[in-house]
Order: C-alpha cells, then structure tokens, then sequence
C-alpha cells in the first residue's frame, strides 16, 4: 500500500466516522430554538424520537451527493443535538455585538476574493453571529456563515448551507473558505469541477411552497411559531426566519426540489439582527 493511498483511507474513514457522529446526533437529538426546547429533531417531515436514520440511502441523505455536516463542531454537547463548540464553549461567551460580527464576516470575505459576494444580514444569538451573504449581480444567497464569539473566527454554517447549495456548499465542487481556509477554494473531496457560471438558481419548490411547508411544519411541531414573510433563496434552497409574537427565534431550511425541511438547532437564544 502506497502512502498516498493510505492517507486517502484516512481520509475517507474520517469522513465516514462524522457522518455516523451526526447521524446519532439526529436520532438522539432534541432541538433549542430560543429559549424554548423544541423536542425532536425533525427532517423531511419525520419525527425521529423512536426511529432510526439511514445515512447510506439516496442522494438526499447524509452520505449522498449532497454532501455531510462540516467538522469542528461538537454534536452532542451545549444546548440541544447541536449545541457547543468543539473548540471553546460559546454557551459561555459573551454574545458577539453587531460590529464584532460584521467586522469579522467582511475580513472573511475579503479572503474569499470574489467582488460579488456582500453581507447582506446579521443576526446575533448568544451562541454564535449568523450572517447571510448574497451574490451583487443575482441577488440570489450565495452562503450562510457562523462567527464564533469565543475567538471571532468565521465559517460555513452547517446543514443545508453544506449539504444542499450547489453552487458555493461543501459539495459543489467549488467549496466555500477561501484560498485561506480548509478546502483551499476547492471541494471537499478535491477537485473542481462544476463551473459556478453554470449553476442555475432554477428551484422546483417556489417561494410560496417553501414558506407553506415551512409553516406546516411548525404548526404540527411547534404549534404558535410562524414563518417570516420571505423565503431567502439560495442555490438549492431556502431559509426561512421563524418568529414568536413576531420576534425572531432562529431559521429554518427548505430544500428547493424535495421540499425537505432542517429546522437550524445550532444558535441559541436570538438577542439582535442588522440588515
């Protein structure tokens, strides 16, 4: 066995150990949204209290084309499935204000070297910043970001900003942390061959199906929460705010042709937003 093959099993056996990871997370998971426990982590409209998860089936899967959860991130720690940092506790940091955040996504983005991507919303939690960031020319959702508050440091949200954008997520082929970051501006699993100019912003699910669906759900899981009036598209999907007494709680995804919904368990209590 040569060295170059055995790195590449490491590789894959890594791969294959965060996937199980958080697919326990899914199954024993219960989702904090706020202040409030919002009990079982729910996905394509299952409850997943008393029932397994394969992570091997079709492409919308954990192990599928669309790709897995990044790493450096505790699955079972903190608050809810996701809650805590691997590295450094946010649940006990002081909240990041407006500025921090801002400041802190525009230095990434710099690296990241593309004019066209802006910041084009902030949103403040006590466990991280959330800041949406869209494309100049399209108007379209390019990437979700996290900024961790423990030490300022930026990086693609999890989910549906990894698993389901097909133009800037983890599986893209184009990958999304600059010629700086992890994946060095190529995919995860190296390579690159998609063309950003060629992916379309096309979805099956529109706008109006995603918020109905959105609301379904959180009529039968979490009854007297509603969705926010707009559905932000991005390439494969869309994310939604969810309000109480029409304040903000935190997010949820769409997925832009199953209709597949990822309620976001990962923030916290919402404390401010910047637009």
């Amino acid at each position: 066995m040569n060295k170059s093959f055995g790195i590449a099993l490491v590789i894959i056996a890594g791969i294959v150990l965060s996937a199980l990871v958080f697919g326990a997370g899914l199954v024993v998971g219960r989702a904090n949204l706020g202040s409030t426990n919002f009990g079982p982590f729910t996905m394509m409209g299952r409850n997943f209290t008393n029932q397994s998860y394969s992570m091997m089936g079709n492409s919308q899967n954990m192990m599928g084309s669309n790709g897995m959860m990044g790493n450096g991130y505790n699955m079972m720690g903190g608050n809810g499935m996701m809650g805590g940092y691997a590295n450094g506790s946010a649940t006990n940091t002081t909240p990041l204000t407006i500025d921090q955040a801002k400041q802190a996504v525009e230095s990434y983005l710099k690296g990241l070297n593309n004019s066209d991507l802006e910041l084009k919303e902030i949103m403040i939690f006590d466990n991280n910043a959330y800041a949406r960031i869209t494309e100049k020319g399209t108007g379209i959702g390019a990437m979700e970001l996290l900024v961790d508050p423990s030490n300022l440091s930026v990086f693609p949200e999890f989910g549906p900003n990894m698993m389901w954008n097909l133009k800037y997520g983890h599986m893209s082929g184009n990958g999304m942390m600059g010629s700086g970051g992890m994946m060095g501006g190529r995919g995860m699993m190296g390579g690159n061959n998609t063309n950003p100019g060629s992916v379309s912003s096309n979805m099956t699910v529109t706008p109006e199906q995603a918020l109905q669906a959105a609301q379904q759900y959180l009529d039968q899981q979490y009854p007297g929460y509603n969705t926010a009036d707009d559905a932000d598209p991005f390439y494969g999907y869309y994310t939604i705010d969810i309000l109480k007494d029409g304040q903000p709680t935190g997010m949820l995804s769409i997925n832009g042709f199953s209709g597949q919904v990822f309620l976001h368990t990962w923030h916290g209590t919402f404390i401010e937003m910047f637009e």
